[in-house]
């Protein structure tokens, strides 16, 4: 269950870097914004965020990068079948 949850954090952290990227913000504007530090959402882009987050957190981000929540917890079966491959040799 470990690493399905690690997974899902690496996908949900590159829609956070995506719709960031098309928002042309910067990780210390989003930061600015949701009122955390460049390095949390940093680590919550890489899946690296110890533990996963709280609901609550991923809220802000989703409100500070103007999305609903539904964009970055829903993934397509493109999406899920890319993150399957690119994991597929993840421990």
């Amino acid at each position: 269950m470990e690493r399905k949850n690690t997974i899902i954090y690496r996908q949900i952290g590159a829609k956070i870097a995506y719709y960031r990227n098309l928002r042309q913000m910067t990780q210390a504007e989003l930061a600015e914004k949701v009122s955390m530090s460049e390095s949390t959402i940093g680590r919550i882009e890489r899946g690296r965020y110890n533990s996963g987050f709280p609901l609550p957190t991923l809220l802000d981000i989703a409100n500070g990068l103007g999305v609903d929540l539904a964009s970055l917890v829903t993934f397509s079966a493109e999406e899920d079948r890319l993150c399957l491959e690119t994991n597929k040799n993840f421990v």
